[in-house]
C-alpha cells in the first residue's frame, strides 16, 4: 500500500493493535500523528513508530474535545492537511449486568463513543474544508457481533460505532469521505496476554486455530485506509478467524 505524504491521526495506539497500524502507516509512507492517554507511553510509541518513517506523539484523553482539537492542530500545522482519521481507542470495563455501576457505563460509552463520534466529526470538518477528501475507520469489535457474558455495556458500545459508520455514509459520501469499521475478535495484544491461558483458550475455540496477532489486524486497517478502498464505506469487517460464525464461549 502506497501512502506517501498521507496524514493521518490514530488513536489509543501506544500499544497493541494501534501501534501496530501506525507502524504499517509509516512504513507506507504516511506522517503518523500517535495519541495514548499514557503518556510515556505515546513518546516511545511514537519513537519506536518513527524508525518505520514520520510519526509524531499527541498525548492525552481521546474522548476529551480539547485533546481532539490538539490532534486536529497537529496534523494542520506539522504537515497541512489531514487525510486519515483512525479512532482506535477504547476501554472494556467488565462487570456483571445486575451490578455494573453508572460511572462504568458512561466511561465506556465517553472513550468508545464519544471519543470515536467526536473524533470523526472533527476529522470530517477539516476533510470538507480542504475539499480533497478522506477517510475515516473506527475500531468496533466482535462483542458488538455476538454476546459476550459481563461486556454487555462494552458490546452496545461497539455495535453503536458500527451504526455510526452506516450513518455517516449519508453525510459524507458527498464531500469524497470514505468510512468504515474493523472488529477484531480474540486478538494477542500486552493487554490480553496478561492471562496466562488466553492464547490457548482462544486457539482451542477459534475456527482457524489461534487467536489474531497484532499485524492481522493492522494489515486489514491499512487497506481500508488505502485509495484502494476508496469505494469500500459504511462498512464493518469482522477479522476474527472465524470465531462469530460458531461462537463458542472461552467460559
Amino acid at each position: 500500500m502506497n501512502l506517501k505524504d498521507k496524514v493521518a491521526i490514530v488513536t489509543g495506539a501506544g500499544q497493541g493493535i494501534g501501534l501496530a497500524i501506525c507502524k504499517k502507516l509509516a512504513a507506507a509512507g504516511a506522517h503518523v500523528i500517535l495519541n495514548d492517554i499514557d503518556e510515556t507511553l505515546a513518546i516511545a510509541a511514537a519513537n519506536e513508530v518513527a524508525e518505520q518513517g514520520s510519526c509524531l506523539a499527541v498525548p492525552g484523553d481521546s474522548s476529551n474535545i480539547d485533546i481532539i482539537q490538539q490532534l486536529m492542530a497537529a496534523a494542520v500545522s506539522q504537515f497541512g492537511k489531514l487525510d486519515i482519521a483512525i479512532a482506535n481507542a477504547g476501554i472494556t470495563l467488565f462487570g456483571d449486568f445486575f451490578t455494573y455501576t453508572a460511572e462504568a457505563f458512561f466511561r465506556v460509552m465517553q472513550v468508545n463513543l464519544g471519543g470515536t463520534f467526536f473524533l470523526a466529526q472533527a476529522a470530517a470538518n477539516q476533510m470538507k474544508q480542504q475539499s480533497t477528501g478522506g477517510t475515516l475507520l473506527f475500531t468496533s469489535s466482535v462483542t458488538g457481533h455476538q454476546a459476550h457474558k459481563n461486556l454487555g455495556a462494552y458490546g452496545m458500545s461497539k455495535a453503536a460505532i458500527e451504526m455510526l459508520a452506516k450513518n455517516l455514509v449519508i453525510e459524507l459520501s458527498e464531500f469524497n469521505i470514505n468510512v468504515n469499521t474493523i472488529a477484531p475478535g480474540a486478538t494477542l495484544t500486552e493487554r490480553t496476554m496478561e492471562d496466562a491461558d488466553y492464547e490457548d483458550t482462544w486457539s482451542r475455540i477459534t475456527p482457524m486455530k489461534r487467536p489474531a496477532k497484532v499485524d492481522d489486524i493492522a494489515n486489514a486497517a491499512l487497506f481500508l485506509v488505502s485509495e484502494e478502498a476508496k469505494h469500500v464505506t459504511g462498512q464493518t469487517l469482522i477479522i476474527d478467524g472465524g470465531w462469530t460464525c460458531i461462537s463458542p464461549s472461552p467460559y
